[in-house]
C-alpha cells in the first residue's frame, strides 16, 4: 500500500504543478502583442497540457487503487472525491482554453486568469487538509 500511496502523491504534486503553470502561460498570453510571443504561448500551452494529462490519469488511477483496493473509507473521503470532481472540470476546462488560445478566440483578460488560477490553490489546501486531519 505505501508504494502505491507514493506514486499517487507523486503524480497528484506532478498533476497540480501542470495546473498551477499552465494558468500562468493563460495570463502572458492574454497579455502578449507581439507574434513571435504568441506563437511560443501557444506551443508551451499545448505541450504541457499535453503533457500533464496522462499524469492526471495516473493520479486518478493511483488514488482509485488506494480507495477501492485498499478499502479506504470515510465522509472525509467523500468531501475528497467531490473536490477531485472539481479539479477533473478544471483540468478539462483549461484544455477548453488552451483550444481558444490556440484558435485566436481568447475573449478575457489577463485579470480573469489570474483569479482562475488560484482555483487549483484553493482545492489542494482543502483536500490536504481533508486527508491530513480527517475532520469528519
Amino acid at each position: 500500500m505505501l508504494w502505491v500511496k507514493a506514486f499517487h502523491i507523486i503524480f497528484v504534486v506532478s498533476w497540480f504543478a501542470g495546473l498551477f503553470y499552465l494558468p500562468r502561460i493563460f495570463v502572458n498570453h492574454a497579455m502578449a502583442t507581439e507574434p513571435a510571443e504568441i506563437a511560443r504561448l501557444k506551443l508551451m500551452e499545448g505541450k504541457l497540457y499535453r503533457f500533464v494529462t496522462p499524469i492526471a490519469w495516473l493520479a486518478l488511477g493511483f488514488g482509485m487503487w488506494l480507495w477501492l483496493g485498499y478499502g479506504i473509507t470515510g465522509n472525509w473521503l467523500y468531501a475528497k472525491l467531490f473536490l477531485v470532481l472539481v479539479l477533473i472540470g478544471y483540468h478539462y476546462y483549461c484544455g477548453k482554453l488552451v483550444r481558444q488560445f490556440a484558435a485566436d478566440q481568447n475573449t478575457r483578460d489577463h485579470v480573469f486568469y489570474r483569479w482562475f488560477n488560484e482555483i487549483p490553490v484553493l482545492v489542494l489546501i482543502a483536500v490536504v487538509i481533508l486527508v491530513t486531519v480527517k475532520p469528519f
